[in-house]
């Protein structure tokens, strides 16, 4: 059980490129990061507005000469000072990711990057080149892939508890998209235009989160090809898609099934995800991340409990408040946030023995969610056909 404890000698002097007063995602990094004293926020820039992201910076206890107008800027100025940024954390829409990591890598920084990471596999190759040249460490944010019942699923697979995989069905839909674009904000905006979001809408934006915790449950398992039939209901959002559907078939024989949509009216936001075996299913899902579903063929369903002795201990070391207290998103991005801060840490020390069996969504995890979007472009594309998986 993780209670704050600092595992790393020192925290990180750690900074931010976006996640300001109007970003969406900027507090969900600050609260992962700053939970168990490992990172120490020292500088930002906030927002493409520098007045703003000034003022913003210093009400969250920046100092106000540590609060940059862009990111040029904090790289710059922090590589002349002594204590000056280690990491920094890329809150900013897709189209930005690629040149700002380049740039923190190419200044020595460490990077944790939002989710798609680039826009192509060939980006993420020539970064992860890069971040291994300079002996970096980049992460990338995967919200709820931190959650212990998630790391209880791995297990569970992992130790036959599940027989045979041979059904993946997974689900991330919302209806806050349902309406058309007429008084849009900034973030449906550039979300919905493929020179600022790349080749997808909601395939990049929540498919990829299923994909990726797909990964962390049934990393035995490989795609061999999938069909992705995708279409954009709101027809001011073409060519890129608010509702997709991707089937795929595995390497072992199982079927996959995974859904996203943006436009699932009435619906206020969930993940699910089942995973079948031969013997026994799991099912969880975010709208109920204390709980998992537990049904083994021909015995009565059971509902396995965050923070209980009886799950595994692959599950009971990441968990955080216990049986008695709702485990949610803020304790998954505090575990992502802590298991990279030791990777830097290892990676700081040397210590590559450390870094070979240390579990976090690295540059690999950024780059395999790329290519799953890029085979599901390429079958969109030639009108919902199966492809290989390349």
């Amino acid at each position: 059980m993780i209670n704050g404890e600092r595992s790393i000698e020192r925290p990180l002097r750690w900074g931010m490129v976006g996640g300001g007063r109007t970003g969406q995602v900027g507090y969900k990094h600050r609260t992962g990061a700053q939970r168990d004293g490992t990172y120490r926020l020292i500088c930002g820039a906030f927002d493409l507005d520098a007045e703003r992201g000034r003022d913003f910076g210093t009400k969250i206890g920046v100092a106000a000469d540590r609060c940059y107008g862009d990111y040029k800027e904090l790289i710059a100025k922090e590589a002349g000072r002594e204590d000056g940024v280690e990491v920094v954390s890329i809150a900013t829409p897709n189209f930005t990711h690629y040149e700002i990591t380049k740039a923190c890598l190419e200044a020595g920084l460490h990077v944790i990057c939002e989710k798609p990471l680039f826009f192509t596999v060939a980006e993420c190759d020539e970064v992860a080149r890069l971040a291994k040249e300079k002996g970096l460490i980049v992460g990338v944010t995967y919200g709820f892939t931190g959650h212990p019942l998630v790391h209880q699923m791995a297990a569970m697979v992992k130790k036959g508890m599940l027989g045979d995989i041979r059904i993946v069905d997974m689900q991330y839909t919302h209806g806050f998209n349902a309406g058309d674009d007429v008084g849009a904000g900034e973030a449906l905006k550039w979300r919905t235009n493929p020179k600022t979001a790349g080749p997808t809408f909601v395939l990049g934006d929540i498919g990829t989160h299923l994909y990726y915790l797909s990964e962390v449950v049934l990393p035995q398992m490989k795609i061999e090809k999938l069909l992705c039939d995708r279409k954009a209901f709101i027809p001011t959002r073409a060519p890129l898609e608010d509702h997709a559907t991707v089937l795929m078939h595995y390497d072992n024989g199982a079927r996959g099934r995974l859904w996203v949509s943006s436009v699932n009216a009435g619906n206020m936001g969930s993940q699910r995800y089942r995973f079948v075996g031969s013997k026994a299913s799991v099912e969880w899902s975010d709208s109920h991340p204390d709980q998992l579903i537990y049904e083994v063929q021909g015995e009565p369903n059971r509902t396995l409990h965050h923070g209980m002795p009886y799950l595994e201990e692959e599950s009971l070391a990441y968990d955080r408040m216990g049986a008695l207290h709702t485990e949610g998103l803020g304790d998954s991005w505090a575990n992502i946030y802590l298991w990279i801060a030791k990777a830097i840490d290892a990676k700081r020390r040397g210590d590559e023995a450390f870094l070979k069996g240390h579990h976090y969504p690295g540059i690999e995890a950024g780059t395999e969610g790329v290519r799953w979007l890029e085979n599901c472009v390429r079958s969109a594309d030639a009108g919902s056909a199966w492809v290989e998986f390349e």
